[in-house]
């Protein structure tokens, strides 16, 4: 299987276009569309929503994951081995927290290139290539070689404390484990402050609540509204925790 995390949007050529590719050179692996919508061009709120989301699928999974603002310059193109899954995308900080969390994570380097590359496509042009190549069993080391290092050290924290995502229903995600945060505490954001709740049925109709959503991560939610609107949230939103 192949899943694919990105910035592209449905709307326009890009996603389909990178898996045209995918469907070309491996047409027999499925195909999943997991984010096409994740936070445009920003790689660090990305972080932590791919490293909730990424670990829900079975080892043995290819992830292409394509947050890349960057394209283009001089930031490298990786290949990550991380608890049974592969991940393919920019050195950028997309990885970082994934790899931080992980029980066993090994850097790849690219240095296969399928042809020309348009610098403005990466995604289509190098990293799906990839990624297909690995779905079907090639090796790594025929595509990548050992990086001598990890990541860059960004200094991003092991869980972020502001939005990191906004749903189709408005609820905003934070970058903040479920596991790091009292079931009893209180968030606050943009003046806000927000009682947990078990789930949507627990509290009254138009109430915001928090709680841990079905991927791990914080949530803040509204029931029967969108949390976005209703308390003016977007990505990137400061959150507090208050015991």
């Amino acid at each position: 299987m192949i899943a694919l995390f990105t910035d592209f949007g449905l709307a326009g050529p890009y996603t389909g276009q990178v898996m045209a590719v995918l469907h070309q050179a491996a047409p027999a692996v499925p195909v999943i569309s997991l984010f096409a919508d994740a936070p445009s061009e920003r790689p660090k709120p990305a972080a932590y929503l791919l490293a909730a989301y990424g670990a829900w699928f079975p080892a043995g999974t290819v992830l292409l994951c394509v947050v890349d603002p960057g394209v283009g310059s001089e930031r490298r193109a990786v290949v990550v081995e991380a608890d049974g899954r592969i991940y393919v995308g920019p050195d950028n900080g997309l990885f970082d927290i994934l790899m931080r969390r992980a029980s066993d994570a090994r850097l790849w380097e690219i240095i296969w290139h399928p042809g020309p590359l348009s610098p403005s496509f990466h995604g289509r042009d190098l990293f799906a290539p990839v990624a297909a190549r690995l779905a079907l069993g090639e090796a790594v080391t025929e595509l990548a070689q050992s990086a001598a290092d990890r990541s860059a050290t960004r200094g991003w924290p092991d869980d972020l404390a502001e939005i990191v995502y906004i749903d189709h229903y408005g609820n905003a995600l934070t970058g903040l484990r479920g596991t790091v945060v009292s079931p009893q505490a209180r968030l606050t954001a943009a003046g806000r402050t927000i009682a947990p709740g078990a789930t949507f049925s627990a509290v009254p109709p138009g109430e915001a609540f928090w709680y841990v959503n079905s991927n791990g991560l914080a949530e803040i939610a509204v029931n029967g509204g969108r949390a976005d609107t209703a308390l003016g949230l977007g990505i990137g939103s400061a959150v507090g925790v208050e015991s």
